[in-house]
């Protein structure tokens, strides 16, 4: 198998976590590749990221409104990247054995936009930013907070291996990397560690009104849709007339129309499964039902 060949079965093979990884990180090599070349050939290349990091200013930001999205899209370095790529990762597994991948994009993107929104509020409120000059915000930290409080704040019990500190109980990393943020918000760095908090509390909000049975983010989930239908081909091929009536024609109409209702069925059983485990919790749950959310998980 060609290397083109493997890397598109991988991209079609990929879960949701995976693909967001791969964007990031797609984003981040050709903003440092096109960094790169402004240095060899001295012209300026700072002037496309401006285009895309979120501002400080209510002004600017009405100029540029996808900024509120695309920022979290840009990263600072490769520790910035990679942390935030991690942390999701890790996170992201968790939170796809209880939700579906639709419902994490809702998590990772509101978070994204909540984070902004507080970056934004909070250098034009606080005396402590009056002084500050052109400011901007950038990474997918707000997002990734938000799926790992998210999956925390619904599983707070469960216990994770970390590394070479064991078994701890997830609700133990979520408080820590909060305060972890509280504290370093003198230390440098203030917009993007408030962006953070921005982010986890949407997690965390999100996920105690769906424990309510409130979904949130179902309006984004909407607008996602829509999105995505645009780029969806919604022209039908003429039918072309014919003179007689073909017995494997009308078998190919009653497969389709089985494919449909198997779909039905499948998105049936994936909201009972999770009314069940909103209820009872996961541990409820017997291992062909786990099995079987985990595999829908990948195929959304």
């Amino acid at each position: 198998m060609r290397i083109s060949d493997r890397v598109k079965y991988k991209l079609q093979t990929a879960n949701i976590v995976e693909k967001l990884i791969a964007i990031n990180v797609l984003v981040f090599i050709l903003t440092y590749v096109f960094k790169t070349l402004g240095f060899l050939f001295q012209f300026p290349s700072g002037f496309l990221v401006e285009w895309f990091v979120f501002p400080k200013e209510v002004g600017e930001f009405i100029f540029k409104p996808w900024s509120i999205v695309t920022y979290s899209f840009l990263h600072g370095g490769i520790w910035h990247i990679l942390s935030n790529m991690l942390i999701l990762y890790f996170s992201g597994i968790y939170f796809l054995n209880y939700f579906s991948a639709k419902r994490l994009l809702n998590f990772y993107f509101l978070g994204v936009i909540v984070g902004a929104l507080v970056y934004m509020l909070s250098y034009n409120l606080f005396p402590a930013f009056q002084a500050t000059g052109r400011s901007y915000l950038m990474g997918a930290s707000a997002g990734v907070m938000a799926v790992l409080i998210g999956i925390a704040t619904y599983i707070p019990q469960m216990r994770v291996r970390l590394f070479i500190l064991g078994s701890i109980k997830f609700w133990y990393i979520a408080v820590f990397l909060v305060l972890l943020d509280v504290i370093q918000i003198p230390m440098g760095n203030a917009g993007g560690h408030l962006a953070h908090l921005g982010g986890a509390l949407l997690g965390y909000v999100y996920t105690t009104q769906l424990q309510k049975g409130n979904d949130i983010g179902s309006w984004f989930e909407k607008i996602m849709d829509g999105i995505t239908g645009l780029f969806k081909s919604s022209e039908k091929k003429p039918r072309m007339k014919t003179v007689y009536r073909n017995k494997s024609r009308r078998t190919t109409k009653k497969r389709a129309s089985s494919g449909k209702m198997n779909e039905d069925e499948k998105q049936k059983r994936i909201d009972s499964i999770l009314d069940k485990i909103s209820k009872s919790g996961y541990d409820s749950l017997n291992k062909e039902e786990k099995d079987f959310l985990f595999k829908a998980g990948k195929d959304d």
